[in-house]
């Protein structure tokens, strides 16, 4: 008799604690804030792709979400600002009194957006519309645009104290089908006199237009503060050598730099194939074959190097064709 009073003693508190977790859940147990969703780099700016666009406006939905362990519970309204401040603190950290070498705020002829977006009751994530205008934006230098979540005790909400929730560095990055990160290990770059090639194994490509990109020549990239003399701008052409293989245009805009074209013709290849497990997953690769020849005149005041360059690079771009905007299918 004992034992089955204890065991009904038991099933009852069981049952009793089993309504008060769930009920404890009803609640919300975290304040709820305000929060960009991005994913920042080593260096503490989020990559931020646009479609290259010369003429109209390409838009950019940021997102905005609400965060608790319920659903937003009534209307707010969060307010958005720039946040140079920041900005500015994180080229001290990054690369101190180098500001030669800074990112620098994007101007706002470049975008527009609003001050304030708009979350309803029962949603957690909204997205601010970023409108860019980029045409003729210099790739060649680092833009940023810093943006934070303003807080003030008259909001209707809190916005994350935490640094990467509350802002975001957007680092602006145009792109069109050619341009991005590029494998290097078969681009090759010889000193006159050397034998051994100088290689990198990854050089990233930026946006001229929409069949044009450039990159910078042998192994500078976008933290050479002499770049800009060493742009090398590559066009994609249809004219076709064979089969698989198409002409590309390459040319320097510096006289300086005795930039000249190579015995080997440039050409670009372009492959397209499904993923083997992923049946949505498509994979687009683009290899360009690149042949020329240039000096460099500031490395070494007075001297001038000689290089040869000739190789491959290849780049694979992944895209989730379950996505219908094809923009947005990109894997980046």
């Amino acid at each position: 008799m004992k034992k089955s009073i204890y065991i009904l003693f038991l099933v009852i508190t069981t049952a009793v604690c089993f309504v008060s977790c769930n009920d404890e859940w009803k609640e919300e147990q975290f304040v709820q804030m305000a929060s960009f969703k991005s994913n920042p780099t080593a260096q503490g700016v989020t990559w931020c792709y646009v479609r290259y666009n010369a003429e109209g406006k390409v838009r950019f939905n940021l997102p905005i979400i609400m965060s608790g362990s319920t659903a937003n519970a009534k209307n707010r309204t969060i307010h958005i600002g720039l946040d140079p401040d920041t900005l500015a603190r994180l080229n001290q950290e990054q690369y101190g009194h180098r500001q030669e070498l800074y990112f620098r705020q994007l101007d706002n002829k470049y975008y527009t957006m609003p001050q304030t977006v708009d979350v309803p009751a029962g949603v957690s994530t909204v997205t601010v519309p970023v409108d860019f205008k980029l045409g003729d934006l210099d790739q060649a230098d680092k833009w940023v645009l810093p943006l934070q979540i303003l807080n003030d005790a008259s909001y209707d909400y809190q916005a994350n104290p935490n640094k990467y929730y509350r802002r975001t560095m957007l680092r602006i990055t145009p792109f069109n089908d050619y341009s991005g990160e590029y494998g290097g290990t078969l681009y090759k770059i010889f000193l006159e006199g050397d034998t051994e090639p100088l290689t990198l194994n990854t050089y990233r490509t930026f946006v001229v237009d929409d069949k044009t990109i450039f990159l910078y020549a042998g192994i500078r990239d976008i933290d050479y503060l002499d770049r800009k003399k060493y742009k090398v701008f590559i066009r994609f052409t249809n004219d076709n050598i064979d089969i698989q293989k198409k002409k590309l245009e390459v040319w320097s805009d510096n006289p300086d730099n005795k930039f000249k074209l190579g015995a080997a013709q440039s050409y670009y290849t372009r492959d397209e194939a499904w993923d083997a497990k992923l049946p949505y997953l498509k994979h687009v690769y683009t290899t360009l074959f690149l042949s020329y020849e240039f000096e460099d005149y500031t490395t070494i005041p007075g001297q001038r190097l000689k290089y040869k360059v000739e190789g491959t690079l290849s780049m694979q771009r992944d895209l989730n064709t379950l996505i219908p905007d094809e923009d947005q299918q990109i894997q980046w």
